[in-house]
């Protein structure tokens, strides 16, 4: 599926995917990455945040701390530079909103096509993103006086984590209803099959947040589940974290960490914790002063890892199977194949 500028201008722009794959329903997904790094963002929407003067300055930092030895929050090429991490990364905030300005509207015109086109009042809207890494920048560098230990960073600071989950859908859900409670990407699956009232997918995780949106019971907050792993290409192992949202507490598990990590970069224990109502940017661990919280999280992370391991063997490549031509009309009609 195409971009957010692709539904302006190219050949999808002139709705050739719909005239390609006319059934009814349907669905859409629009992947937008042009606030992952793309600046500057097209006229009339570059230059709203940093002047050309600013852009200039930042392209140069930009490829100065490149040929330095990398960008990232904690890179060393800054002090080999001279160039101020704040001043950096305030100029790219200034371009990632520009690019959000470019993002927002074209996803205006989105709507205002499909209302063109009558379809509006059967669409079901859904907005949502995995992460906010550039807000997290600004509280790292702009808001703080110094940087914290290189460990203290888990998934769950709300700079990263606050990014709003938008369901529209005219005449159905009600609008200006807003919730706080924190919910997960996994649940905008069976949401989205309980609004549409289709039944449940056999394996998922989540729950319905229909319930919320409508009115009616059903819904029960519940921990927050976050996690990021790589893989060992040769061993299969993974590695990395797996963190939970608890009400008033945040808790990081470390899984196999890297015997290469730097040692400004390794943890002083595999579980930190957090006390968010007193401390939301999760500054200060408290795995000192409060073992029985470390022991509970430490257990309930463990056994999350090990169900995300389990589920995952319901995923694993079933080899070369022959596809019926029902199969194949079917990837077909979605867009997988021609």
């Amino acid at each position: 599926m195409p971009d957010m500028d692709g539904i302006a201008n190219n050949q999808y722009g002139r709705w050739q995917w719909r005239e390609a794959f006319p059934g009814e329903p349907f669905w859409a997904h629009f992947q937008t990455t042009d606030t992952h790094g793309d600046f500057p963002t097209v006229s009339p929407f570059s230059g709203r945040f940093v002047s050309p003067s600013e852009l200039e300055t930042w392209r140069d930092w930009n490829e100065r701390l490149g040929e330095a030895g990398g960008r990232t929050i904690y890179s060393r090429s800054y002090a080999a530079t001279g160039i101020s991490r704040t001043a950096f990364f305030s100029l790219t905030l200034g371009l990632y909103d520009e690019a959000m300005a470019h993002n927002d509207y074209q996803l205006g015109r989105l709507v205002d096509r499909l209302k063109a086109e009558g379809r509006w009042q059967n669409t079901l809207l859904i907005i949502g993103g995995d992460h906010s890494i550039q807000a997290a920048y600004q509280d790292m560098v702009v808001l703080l006086d110094s940087l914290p230990p290189r460990w203290g960073q888990p998934m769950f600071r709300p700079t990263r984590t606050r990014v709003p989950l938008i369901f529209v859908w005219p005449g159905r859900i009600p609008g200006g209803r807003r919730f706080d409670q924190p919910v997960s990407m996994l649940d905008v699956l069976p949401t989205l099959l309980d609004l549409v009232g289709l039944p449940p997918a056999e394996i998922a995780q989540g729950q319905s947040l229909a319930p919320l949106m409508l009115g009616r019971e059903g819904w029960e907050p519940r921990p927050v589940i976050l996690d990021e792993f790589t893989s060992n290409t040769a061993t299969g192992e993974l590695s990395g974290v797996i963190e939970v949202v608890d009400g008033r507490w945040g808790a990081s598990l470390e899984i196999n960490p890297s015997p290469d990590m730097r040692d400004d970069a390794r943890r002083p224990v595999p579980l930190l914790l957090y006390d968010l109502w007193n401390d939301p940017m999760a500054l200060h661990s408290l795995h000192e002063e409060r073992p029985d919280l470390v022991a509970k999280y430490m257990t309930f992370l463990e056994a999350q890892f090990q169900a995300h391991k389990d589920l995952s063997q319901f995923f694993t490549r079933s080899g070369e199977v022959e596809l019926t031509p029902e199969q194949l009309q079917t990837l077909r009609s979605l867009g997988y194949i021609r």
